[in-house]
């Protein structure tokens, strides 16, 4: 399983960690990474998404899940993902 979060495409940056003496050896920042059930109101069904806790946020900040993916450009979304914002989409055009 990659350390990249499904909604936001967040995923490990590399830095250094800097001594006292300012030795500077490589490192890694991953992303605070949750599994997560979010429903979705126009399906009336949860989906388990593995999401960084900035990206849950923003999903609260844009109305939930359909309103997130709505607005999530399609190169920053997992293949699951993208294949839940097609089912949303598709049902809210035949509502």
């Amino acid at each position: 399983m990659s350390r990249r979060c499904e909604l936001t495409g967040k995923g490990p940056m590399v830095g250094n960690n800097v001594s006292h003496a300012n030795n500077k050896t490589k490192r890694r920042f991953l992303p605070n990474l949750t599994d997560t059930a979010l429903m979705s109101e126009t399906l009336g069904r949860t989906f388990r998404l593995r999401v960084s806790s900035a990206a849950l946020r923003t999903v609260d900040a844009r109305g939930g899940l359909d309103g997130f993916l709505a607005k999530a450009k399609d190169a920053e979304l997992s293949p699951k993902a993208l294949k839940i914002k097609k089912e949303i989409a598709k049902a809210q055009a035949a509502a």
